[in-house]
Order: structure tokens, then C-alpha cells, then sequence
């Protein structure tokens, strides 16, 4: 009888929260209706070409209102005036407000006119009417200066992901119109990090299921009703999909063939060329005059390099702009698309999303387009998840860290110091024929949570390496990057190396919705090396077989506290399949690959190899 109760108070609670939801969001609709007027226009740019722009402008006119602009690839649908969004903004209360929400199809994107290129470089030419992403931003915000009524002559612009890239060029050569800027796990650099590639390494998984809708040729303007659909595969399971199609060349030749352009230039440019490097925005952050804030996650599947280095770029570029960084334990946009009080297993003891939305990103806005408000924070607002508790630094990384070296030893332990000789080792054999999985399970597609997930799975496995430290007697805290110091060797001429930093929870540890957590080792951070990359991505090198080698990178920012009774551990192996594509652990164009490439090799890690963390005093 109490466990039907529980059963039933269960079903009662995700009824009522799905009720809660839905009456929510058709409020929501009724306001945006109700409050705003909508405007269908077609806005020219400097070359002729006119983008597809909706405008949401509040009934009220009697005051004026800044503008939030939004540049998107992703359509501004529904389409049609009397057709309206259900909410606008990042989250309700935003839209509560009061601003003029302005929606825009990119350039080649749904019912804009041009032609889309994949993060387009910025424009070096003295053409006046070559044109970029930042000058169809700034002639975007021209034309609303001087068209649109009730207009306050100030604006802000926000995005997630792609967006968030056309946020971080809006930031180049700017509008005077422009005021606040907010890059959300911004597209930034896809050969070096973010969705298409780490470190060199092609990130299958996702790269592939990504374009075969996103990168469908659009020859004429189309609204989402007559937009290329997602593809039906005929083995579901995404690990088996991927081994059993082979090499990334076998498998776009099936399902490909040639007709996906992003995929094409993937083959033509294997190393960091002329056509990766043209398409990173950092360097050109430079003369910023609108206030900044970034915004991203500690555990973003997509995006988790570009927020870091996109403040990063600004804070060094631009010393005496307003540059503000927000991270906190989200997964891609989970700090508008979901409470965040809970991620996979892992619990944050507060919803860190609605502390976000209304401390943070609404006083933000309102302060540089409004003038409300007295928005003074801290130049980073970092939730720390383990303690979770949210923290102000003045800088990021902060200063006040004492770097520390974990140092992999002998019969899988770590210490703070080394105690072994360069000479000794661990060995195994890799074999990207039986690679290893980047989550346990079987899986239809890509999961968000593999970046929080239990390694249990892994650690058992002949192909992985484990260490780990003693149970800690004092808390931890680890705030900025982590660099991965790792001596290898390998028989082949080419490996890639991938380090996972986990928290091991103790073995006392209560269950969780039901689940052992005893003993749960608890993904915090992890990242993969292409080892022909060691020195230089735009010049590849084999490895000498059999011949002791450093590779060292780094990975994503970290913020995190190993509390007393845990312990930390750090995981190597050379496959992540399939989110990372295998490498055939010989040096060659991995794009060349066919089945018959990928060999088995002798790995070895030296126990003169250390992770360099950060550990906050």
C-alpha cells in the first residue's frame, strides 16, 4: 500500500508539473499577443541583398524601449504577421520587461536573401560594400535607428550557440547604437574546440548529425514547413552506426556524397590552415565599446571552449572595457531552458537558472539599455559545483590559486608530489577497431549528460588507465583551466590521447532517484589531443615509434570542489567513440582513412606525467 502511495504521489507530481508547464507557457503565448504588435520587414544591406527580419514591438507607446536583437540560422518562425512567437526573449520575465525584440534570418539562411557561408570571416577588404556578419549587423541596427518609433537608440544583442557568434561579431566595428552584448556559449573556434572539432580531433557524432539537416543546400529562400528534415538511419544505436560505417570518408560517401559544403571544406582543410584561422573571431576583439557579458557551461556539450576564450580575448584585447563572465554548472543554454537545480546525477541545491535570469542577465540589460538599476557585479560570477555555491572573482582565471601538480603513479595513484622515476610505465594495447565509448549504454543519439556521467563504465575497461588520489582529508576547490602534461609512447607514428578528471564520490554515499552512488565517479571535466598536433596545429608531426614523447594541452575551464571523504581521479585512454572520430594510430590524413586504416598499437604512459590544476587558496 505505501509504496502504490508513493507511486501514485510520483505520477501526481510530474502531472501537476507538466499542468504547471503548459499553463505557463500558454501565458505566456496570450502576452506576447496581447502585448506586442508584430513587423515583418525586409532590411537591406550594404550590398543590396535583404534580410527576413520580424520585430516585436510593445503596444504601449507611451515610452520608448530599447532594442534586444537576435541574429539567427536557425529561422525566426513562425512567418507571417498576424502568426506570433509563444514567448519572446531569452525567458518570460524578459519579455515582462518591455523591450523591442528584433529576430533576424542571417544572410542564405530560411526567408533571407544571399548566400550562407558557415561562420563567415571577417572582412579585411577596403571594399565598401564587401560585406561580413558585423556589417550586417551594424547596417541592421542602422536601419532600426532610423525606422523604427519609440525607439530609445539603444541595443542589446544576445544568442546561444551559432547565435551567440553572431553576438560576438556584432562586437567588431560596432553601431553606436550598440550598448550591451551577450555571447551565450558562443560558436568560437570549430577546429580548435566548440562542436566540430578539439584540439585537431573531428567530432563525429555530432559534426555528422549536425549537417546532414543544418548543411542541406538552400538554393531560394524556404520557410522551416519546406526545410530539409532530419534523416532516418538504419541502425539506431549511434555507436554501431558510426564503427560499422567505417572511416568519416566511407561514411560521408554513403550518406553525403560530396553535396554538404561544410563536410567538404572538413576534407580540403585537415590541419589549422588560412581557412580555419580566418574564421576565428578572437583576434579581431579588439577597439570593444559596448559592455560584454559571456555567458557559458561547465558542462556544454557544444560549447564550452568559446565562452572562456571569448572573455578571455576581450579582457586581454580591450584592458578597460566592461567585460563580465558568468559560468555556472549548465548544460548548452541551461540557464535559460531550465531550472538547473539538478543535471544528470548531479545536484546544485538551488535553481541556478532563475538566479541567473533574474540577478544577472535581466539587471544587465536593463542597466545599459534602460538605465535601471545600480548592475555593479563582479567581473566573474562562477557556481562552483561540489561546495555549490556561487562565487565573485575580480578575475578569471583567479589570482588567488596555487598551481599544483596530481602526478600519475604506479599502481593507479596520484599524489601531489612525484615519487616514481621517468622510466616506469603503464602499457596497453588500443585498438580503434574496439574503441572506447564515450558514455555506457546504449544510445540513439548523442546524450548532454555524458559531460556529468558515472566513468564506471570505462574504468573497468584493459584500454583505460586509472588513477586516483587517497581519500581527501580537506576540500579541494580547482577554478580555471587544467593542463594535461602527459609522457607517452606509442608503436604507431600518430595516437590520440584523451584525459578525464573525475570526482569519485565515497563509498557511504546515499542513492540518488534510485541510483548506487557509491563509488560514483562523477565526470567533471574531459578532453582529447590529436598527438600528430603536440607542437603544431597547423604543421602535423608523426610520432617516433617507441620513443618517449611529451603532449601536453590544455582543457576547458574547470569550477569545481573534491569535498573531504572523496577522491580524485584521472582517467587516459585514446578512443571516445563515437563522439570523437578514431584515429588509425598512424600518421596519415585522417580524412583518407578507410576501414583497413585503423591499426592496433602499444600505448604507454610514463609516470613522470602530471596534470597541472589550479587549486584556489
Amino acid at each position: 500500500m505505501k509504496k502504490t502511495t508513493q507511486k501514485l504521489t510520483l505520477l501526481s507530481c510530474i502531472f501537476l508539473s507538466t499542468l504547471n508547464y503548459a499553463q505557463d507557457a500558454k501565458a505566456d503565448s496570450a502576452y506576447v499577443r496581447d502585448n506586442y504588435e508584430k513587423i515583418e520587414q525586409m532590411i537591406p544591406m550594404r550590398d543590396g541583398t535583404k534580410l527576413f527580419t520580424a520585430i516585436y514591438r510593445p503596444k504601449d507607446q507611451s515610452k520608448k524601449y530599447p532594442v534586444l536583437l537576435n541574429r539567427t540560422p536557425y529561422t525566426v518562425a513562425p512567418y507571417g504577421a498576424n502568426e506570433y512567437k509563444k514567448s519572446l526573449g531569452n525567458f518570460p520575465a524578459e519579455m515582462r520587461e518591455g523591450f523591442i525584440f528584433v529576430y533576424q534570418d542571417v544572410r542564405g539562411k530560411w526567408m533571407s536573401e544571399g548566400v550562407f557561408e558557415d561562420v563567415r570571416p571577417i572582412n579585411t577588404t577596403k571594399n565598401k560594400k564587401a560585406i561580413d556578419e558585423s556589417t550586417d549587423t551594424y547596417d541592421t541596427l542602422d536601419w532600426l535607428s532610423k525606422n523604427l518609433k519609440n525607439y530609445n537608440q539603444k541595443a542589446g544583442m544576445y544568442g546561444i550557440s551559432y547565435p551567440g557568434f553572431y553576438s560576438t561579431m556584432s562586437l567588431v566595428n560596432s553601431h553606436p547604437t550598440l550598448k550591451a552584448v551577450s555571447p551565450q556559449a558562443p560558436v568560437t573556434n570549430w577546429y580548435l574546440g566548440d562542436d566540430f572539432h578539439h584540439n585537431g580531433v573531428l567530432f563525429l557524432n555530432d559534426s555528422f548529425n549536425f549537417m546532414s539537416v543544418f548543411g542541406v543546400p538552400r538554393p531560394e529562400p524556404i520557410t522551416p514547413d519546406k526545410g530539409p528534415k532530419r534523416p532516418e538511419f538504419e541502425i539506431k544505436d549511434n555507436y554501431r552506426f558510426y564503427l560499422e560505417a567505417g572511416s568519416v570518408k566511407e561514411l560521408e560517401a554513403k550518406y553525403f556524397k560530396k553535396n554538404i559544403k561544410f563536410y567538404n571544406d572538413l576534407f580540403a582543410h585537415p590541419d589549422y590552415d588560412q581557412f580555419w584561422q580566418d574564421r576565428n573571431p578572437l583576434p579581431h576583439l579588439t577597439s570593444v565599446k559596448p559592455a560584454v557579458m559571456t555567458v557559458g557551461g561547465f558542462f556544454d556539450a557544444e560549447d564550452a571552449y568559446g565562452a572562456f576564450e571569448t572573455y578571455k580575448a576581450i579582457e586581454k584585447q580591450n584592458p578597460n572595457v566592461t567585460n563580465i563572465l558568468v559560468a555556472g554548472p549548465w548544460f548548452h543554454g541551461g540557464w535559460v531552458r531550465s531550472k538547473a537545480d539538478t543535471f544528470g546525477d548531479m545536484q546544485f541545491g538551488s535553481p541556478t537558472g532563475e538566479y541567473y535570469q533574474q540577478n544577472i542577465e535581466l539587471p544587465f540589460f536593463n542597466y545599459y539599455l534602460k538605465e535601471k538599476g545600480n548592475f555593479k557585479p563582479t567581473e566573474a560570477q562562477i557556481f562552483i559545483t561540489g561546495s555549490n555555491e556561487w562565487k565573485q572573482f575580480e578575475t578569471w582565471p583567479p589570482k588567488n590559486v596555487s598551481t599544483q601538480k596530481l602526478y600519475l603513479q604506479a599502481n593507479g595513484k596520484i599524489a601531489f608530489n612525484s615519487s616514481t622515476t621517468s622510466t616506469t610505465f603503464d602499457e596497453y594495447i588500443s585498438d580503434p577497431n574496439n574503441p572506447v565509448p564515450y558514455q555506457g549504454g546504449v544510445l540513439e543519439s548523442r546524450s548532454r549528460e555524458y559531460m556529468v556521467d558515472d566513468q564506471r563504465f570505462a574504468s573497468t575497461r584493459p584500454d583505460v588507465m586509472v588513477y586516483q588520489t587517497a581519500v581527501l582529508t580537506e576540500d579541494i576547490t580547482i577554478t580555471g583551466p587544467v593542463i594535461n602534461h602527459l609522457f607517452v609512447s606509442t608503436t604507431g607514428t600518430d595516437a590520440d590521447y584523451v584525459v578525464k578528471l573525475i570526482d569519485v564520490f565515497p563509498e557511504n554515499s546515499p542513492k540518488y532517484n534510485g541510483k548506487l552512488m557509491g563509488g560514483y565517479q562523477n565526470l567533471i571535466r574531459a578532453e582529447i589531443m590529436r598527438g600528430k598536433y603536440r607542437n603544431s596545429f597547423e604543421k602535423p608531426e608523426a610520432i617516433v615509434p617507441n620513443q618517449k614523447t611529451n603532449v601536453t594541452y590544455a582543457m576547458p575551464d574547470v569550477g569545481h570542489t573534491f569535498k573531504k571523504g572523496h577522491r580524485i581521479m584521472i582517467q587516459v585512454q585514446n578512443t571516445w567513440f563515437p563522439l570523437a572520430d578514431r584515429n588509425p594510430q598512424q600518421f596519415m590524413n585522417v580524412y583518407e582513412a578507410t576501414a583497413k586504416d585503423f591499426l592496433k598499437q602499444t600505448q604507454r604512459i610514463y609516470h613522470d606525467s602530471y596534470i597541472e590544476v589550479p587549486v584556489l587558496k
